[in-house]
């Protein structure tokens, strides 16, 4: 019998930011495909600002008011991605329908949501242990809610979001350069993600002008959302005139296009300082793209074994150290996209469906 389900989330992609949130977009509409009955109540506005937040959270909490009011009963599942501030209105839907209650962590809510007060963390403890069931995105997040919330081991599950490899997949890294407009002959750095301080680029710059020094061909490209204006002026003011030809901001891109950059790409980096999983590090691997990341949270396990490179979280000088050992070394390029491919494959998205399906189903 198919379920109907509520997917509640603080984060969910729009047209002005196409890859905010996306990961629970893709998952939303593959579980459509698969003829689970989905609605939504997200928040699709990432602007910061007291008076912007304010305004964001009322309208989710409008959108949320509106499902409870008309189809509240008929939902058997609320799924609700980040634990806190998501969950708790899935908690008033378990509490006054009995409705089943499924969590998922995706590493900020715990690593930084979390620890911003006491009264936070006091909830995010709350919805854990009253949710029917926690997924969490990757082995670290695991331990911290079974040791650090007590919540039982039999209770959670590692389910990562799962790398769609009909859009990240392999293709010719020069005609994906030829597309792009890419100089086939420089070597190109890729990250993806929002331009915050806590992803790493700050010190992503400074490795990169470093190897710039030794390596004239080398550049730098950054796609993503932009969160904090004052933050990316400060990274565009750091690129001196003589580095102009070094760094690229080129700002979100739908995802098809994102996979075309990776395929394009010598090498993908994710320098953050906290990570609960690192998703966009796996589509890299998926296009068959070497990946430096930092050692933290769960690119610790994604990378391990020759996945990928492990550098120091907030090194300049580690991380310059990596990205320099892949632009100098073939056979560990072939090996980390041999492992790559495999770790790729094992998180394939329609696999991993199965058993979030499994879990609907159970609850």
């Amino acid at each position: 019998m198919s379920k109907r389900v509520l997917v509640i989330s603080n984060m969910y992609p729009s047209h002005r930011t196409p890859t905010y949130g996306i990961f629970v977009k893709n998952q939303v509409e593959a579980l459509k495909e698969r003829g689970v009955s989905v609605d939504t109540a997200v928040n699709r506005d990432n602007r910061g600002g007291k008076g912007n937040l304010i305004r964001k959270y009322m309208i989710w909490l409008l959108k949320i008011l509106a499902r409870f009011i008309t189809k509240g009963r008929s939902y058997d599942v609320v799924h609700a991605h980040y634990i806190f501030p998501s969950g708790l209105p899935g908690l008033l839907f378990k509490k006054l329908f009995k409705t089943k209650l499924i969590v998922t962590s995706h590493g900020g809510d715990l690593d930084q949501m979390a620890k911003k007060s006491g009264l936070i963390k006091k909830l995010t403890k709350k919805i854990l242990h009253e949710a029917d069931h926690v997924i969490v995105v990757g082995e670290a997040l695991k331990s911290e809610v079974i040791d650090g919330f007590g919540v039982a081991e039999n209770k959670v599950s590692v389910i990562n979001m799962g790398v769609d490899r009909r859009v990240f997949q392999s293709v010719d890294s020069t005609e994906a350069k030829k597309e792009l407009g890419l100089n086939p002959d420089h070597f190109h750095i890729l990250f993806v993600g929002n331009h915050i301080k806590a992803k790493g680029l700050t010190e992503l710059l400074e490795a990169a002008k470093n190897i710039q020094k030794n390596h004239r061909n080398v550049e730098l490209h950054l796609l993503g959302s932009v969160k904090d204006e004052g933050y990316l002026q400060q990274l565009k003011e750091s690129v001196q005139q003589e580095n102009s030809s070094l760094v690229h901001f080129h700002g979100p891109k739908d995802q098809k296009t994102v996979a075309t950059w990776m395929a394009a790409a010598d090498v993908f980096t994710l320098p953050s300082y906290i990570e609960g999983f690192g998703l966009v590090a796996l589509e890299a691997m998926s296009c068959h793209t070497p990946v430096v990341g930092s050692d933290v949270g769960g690119l610790s396990y994604l990378l391990a074994d020759d996945h990928g490179v492990l550098v120091e979280p907030k090194s300049v000088s580690s991380l310059q150290t990596g990205l320099q050992r892949v632009m100098e070394d073939e056979l560990l390029r072939k090996r980390l996209i041999e492992n790559g491919e495999q770790a790729a494959k094992e998180s394939d998205t329609e696999r991993l469906l199965n058993e979030i399906i499994d879990l609907y189903n159970r609850a």
